[in-house]
């Protein structure tokens, strides 16, 4: 279990690249293909992902996909590879960057906010950082803006099985893990129906942390765009969308206020088109 890979660390850091390149081409022709499926709507045209490349000025840069469609009322799948050094105020809070402040990073972040407010919003990212250290983290969470206990257990079923094929210990310990940290203390409520997070990953083997990575990616595609297909074609009341609007302030109030992954790109110097891809497209607050 704690064997160490002769791999060299310039050679994970373009295996993990590629990894989170393909699973982003991977998501994105699923999610069409799920546009093309949907007859629900015909005065809109199937969705398509459009992509803008961006370069950070420290080091590095990224791809935005964004898409407008039928199902996914707006849905962002960005890939990111940055490198430099974290300034003075930051670079304490990151494992392994105290000394010298030089950072690697790359890895993939999906939000999807959909029209129909019986389909779950969802997000998910997985990443591969280096400082003086290594390791994973990320995660799935699903939104569920009405109350969708089926549709839940659905995600955590498929999120528990890449959990388990790895380590039994991981499904129990990466769901208190989200659980703790999509919370609004400031409304003492959850933000959704959890899913898994986790961080830190080494466990001192690297291919095998890379592996339940790359599963908790593939379970994700899998299972969320199961749960899309079953549900995007039942009705919904205008009260619902109204309800689903409200629901949505949430997810914006938690990634302006506590999000790790927002603070981050915004303390590396990133995108901020990217950074502020997870806003959902129309909002309300009662």
């Amino acid at each position: 279990m704690n064997a160490q890979t002769n791999t060299s660390l310039d050679d994970k850091k373009q295996a993990a690249t590629a990894w989170f390149a393909s699973l982003r081409d991977q998501i994105c022709a699923r999610f069409e293909s799920i546009e093309d499926q949907y007859t629900g709507a015909p005065d809109l045209e199937s969705g398509r992902f459009a992509r803008k490349t961006w370069n950070r000025e420290g080091g590095g840069g990224g791809v935005m996909s964004i898409m407008h469609g039928r199902v996914f009322e707006k849905v962002g799948v960005n890939i990111s590879t940055v490198h430099g050094v974290f300034s003075d105020e930051f670079r304490d809070k990151i494992p392994g960057a105290e000394t010298t402040g030089d950072f690697w990073a790359a890895g993939i972040s999906l939000v999807a906010h959909m029209r129909n407010p019986h389909v779950p919003a969802a997000h998910m990212n997985t990443r591969f950082i280096t400082t003086s250290k290594s390791w994973f983290g990320g995660g799935g969470d699903l939104t569920p803006l009405l109350p969708d206990e089926i549709n839940a257990a659905k995600f955590h079923l498929a999120m528990q099985s890449a959990c388990d094929a790895h380590d039994p210990d991981y499904y129990p310990k990466y769901k208190k893990w989200c659980d703790d940290y999509f919370y609004l203390p400031h409304r003492d409520e959850p933000r959704g129906a959890g899913g898994i997070f986790y961080d830190n990953l080494d466990s001192g083997n690297w291919d095998a942390d890379f592996a339940f990575t790359r599963d908790v990616g593939i379970a994700f595609k899998d299972g969320y765009s199961a749960i899309v297909e079953a549900s995007m074609n039942q009705p919904w009341s205008d009260a619902e969308r109204h309800e689903q609007l409200v629901r949505r302030g949430r997810y914006v109030e938690f990634n302006l206020l506590y999000d790790r992954g927002t603070l981050f790109g915004l303390k590396t110097g990133g995108n901020i088109e990217a950074i502020l891809m997870s806003m959902p497209p129309q909002v309300r607050w009662p």
